[in-house]
């Protein structure tokens, strides 16, 4: 344990140890006059303390507030902090076109209340202003004060600069000489687009310089005419002018790689601008610095120094027996703070299962930080138990205590679900790895987690694939049998036909005396079939002897099949012709 200000305990505990020496040998003012025996007879005895027990707990008191005063912390290591920013250039149109009415109250009112909002969402970047109309000049440098750049703003009107006309080159190059040694340059522009119709000069400068422009418009399609302060509108050749939104300078914004967005009545359009801004822009490390942590500790000694101003104030005699009972539970209501970080006794367990966890055994370092989180609710200690359980590849109790340790801190709560994420790979569940890693990232990006993410990804798309390959194998090992089945059929079909063809053959070769035979043997089966039927439909002799002589001739015909085969299977109602 250490102290943050020792000099409160070099400058104040001496004068603290000299003026309660003085108060114990000091007497009562009425025991000069009379005796011991005598001020015990005269004193009425009301159970009360002595003067020389409430300045010991005086003295007490002071102590324990001076050693709150110097602040006693425990050492947790060493952090590295590093100072990040995506500097941003905002150019705000200050001509006269922007008191347009268009927009409430006016175009520049309504542009500068668009930058207020970029300061307020965006205090952690180093932000700068430029006013322009035909000329430019710096408002306020690159610089994380967003108060002394907000007051700066505020003050900007259209009378700020005499020329009259927009010019976007002097803007540019403003910010090219600004950032001169940056490779990525970016500028807001909050403008109405001016009057111009080409951009192309423009483009091919922030092209050469490496500037980014974003632009977000600040003008209707519509228009409004311009009124000045004095009341008056602009006018030329008599007539009032109508400024509206000059889209060319889309252009501008799109070519040379940045966002153009028309502006809303709502601040969704210089938000969605500035996430589009951060996600283009690299941030550089402008400084890094490594500051120690500590486990703050005084308010134990403050809280003791509260309890005996209590009983020091208060009319607790010397027979406190009936008083103890309530003191202990008044002194258990000031200390058991479940949320404290460190208890009156808990460092030193926690000392102990941090040396635990660095000797290399991990089964005591996560009883002991277990018992602690039990405890105290704390989420240190529950991810402390987590990767002492990691390192004994015990991984479905990591993740047990993963889930239960809780931070506020977002670097935490990062580190938090990407180790559960590796927890959950180690123990084979890799969809709910891919879902821990995805919730890391969403807080904060982290390269080795970016990695993990991706390593998960490919195992889940290869043991998709699997399955696929096992089936196609099935597929491939059915072929054979099909084949085969097709072949049989092959052959049975071209023994059918075989068959058929010899049937044929052998009815084309029969003996005239046969073919009459068969022809009667015909006539007996038709008049057979045909009976019921009207007399229209019957067939005479001569017919149906020319039919099988017709027959005879096309052997090969269909119908000569049907009368061959199928004759025995042919219904009453189908006639042979």
């Amino acid at each position: 344990m250490t102290f943050l200000h020792p000099e409160f305990l070099y400058y104040m505990l001496p004068p603290l140890f000299i003026l309660f020496g003085f108060l114990l040998t000091q007497k009562e003012a009425h025991a000069d006059f009379f005796s011991q025996e005598v001020m015990e007879k005269l004193r009425v005895n009301a159970n009360t303390l002595t003067l020389k027990a409430r300045n010991v707990l005086f003295f007490l008191m002071a102590f324990f507030m001076i050693i709150a005063l110097a602040q006693p912390v425990l050492k947790d290591g060493k952090v590295e902090i590093k100072a990040k920013s995506a500097d941003i250039m905002i150019a705000l149109d200050i001509s006269d076109s922007m008191l347009a009415t268009d927009v409430y109250p006016n175009r520049l009112e309504s542009a500068k209340q668009k930058v207020l909002t970029l300061l307020d969402e965006a205090p952690n970047e180093r932000i700068g202003i430029v006013a322009f109309a035909k000329n430019s000049y710096l408002v306020s440098p690159l610089s994380f004060d967003t108060a002394s750049v907000a007051f700066l703003l505020r003050g900007l009107d259209t009378s700020s600069i005499t020329e009259k006309g927009t010019d976007f080159l002097s803007i540019l190059e403003v910010v090219s000489k600004t950032q001169k040694n940056q490779e990525k340059k970016i500028v807001l522009i909050l403008s109405d687009g001016g009057d111009k119709d080409d951009f192309k000069e423009e483009i091919e400068l922030a092209k050469k310089h490496g500037i980014t422009v974003f632009v977000l418009g600040i003008a209707t399609k519509q228009g409004a005419p311009i009124k000045l302060q004095d009341g008056t509108f602009i006018k030329h050749n008599g007539d009032i002018i109508i400024s509206k939104l000059n889209e060319k300078i889309a252009d501008l914004a799109t070519k040379t790689g940045g966002v153009y967005i028309e502006n809303t009545t709502s601040s969704n359009d210089i938000k969605t601008m500035l996430r589009e801004i951060m996600s283009m822009s690299e941030e550089k490390e402008l400084k890094s610095q490594e500051i120690e942590k500590n486990r703050p500790l005084f308010y134990y000694p403050l809280g003791m120094a509260l309890l005996i101003l209590l009983i020091a104030t208060s009319s607790i005699g010397r027979k406190v027996r009936a008083t103890v009972p309530s003191l202990f539970i008044l002194f258990l209501l000031l200390f058991a703070n479940q949320h404290a970080e460190a208890g009156v006794f808990d460092f030193m367990e926690l000392k102990k299962a941090k040396e635990a966890y660095e000797n290399g055994d991990f089964k005591e370092s996560a009883k002991l930080y277990e018992n602690y989180a039990n405890e105290s609710k704390n989420g240190d200690g529950y991810y402390n138990a987590a990767n002492s359980y990691y390192k004994q590849k015990k991984y479905k109790e990591a993740i047990e205590s993963y889930k239960k340790a809780t931070f506020e801190d977002e670097d935490k709560r990062a580190r938090n679900f990407s180790n559960l994420g590796n927890a959950y790979a180690k123990n084979g569940d890799l969809p709910k790895a891919l879902e821990a890693y995805e919730e890391s990232l969403k807080i904060k990006e982290d390269k080795e987690t970016r990695e993990n993410l991706q390593e998960v990804e490919k195992l889940l798309e290869k043991q998709k694939q699997e399955p696929d390959k096992k089936s196609n194998q099935d597929e491939k090992n059915r072929e054979p049998k099909d084949s085969e089945q097709k072949k049989d059929e092959k052959k049975d079909k071209k023994n059918s036909d075989k068959k058929e063809n010899q049937e044929v053959k052998e009815s084309s070769e029969k003996k005239p005396n046969e073919m009459k035979k068969d022809g009667k043997k015909d006539e007996k089966n038709s008049s057979s079939q045909t009976k019921g039927l009207n007399k229209e439909n019957i067939m005479s002799e001569a017919e149906e002897q020319k039919w099988m002589e017709q027959l005879n001739m096309n052997s090969k015909s269909y119908m000569y099949k049907i009368n061959d085969k199928e004759s025995s299977s042919t219904s009453k109602d189908e006639k042979p012709w």
